[in-house]
């Protein structure tokens, strides 16, 4: 699955949630342009990292992952 889909979801439900891409970061532990690379495809993020993400979104992996 690519980049690009994961990114699109990540950031849909960011917004769902109501969280800037600054508190989404510092929810993380991360800094806003590792976020920003994320959500516009630019970069995967790591397993350990998409675990955290949905973590803070109280979310399950199978809600974020992208269909095939």
């Amino acid at each position: 699955m690519g980049a690009i889909e994961w990114g699109r979801r990540i950031k849909a439900y960011r917004k769902l949630k109501g969280y800037t891409q600054i508190q989404f970061a510092q929810k993380l532990g991360i800094s806003v342009s590792i976020v920003g690379e994320i959500e516009r495809g630019n970069r995967m993020p790591a397993n350990e990292l998409i675990h955290l993400i949905t973590d803070v979104l109280d979310i399950s992996i199978e809600e974020l992952r992208p269909e095939d």
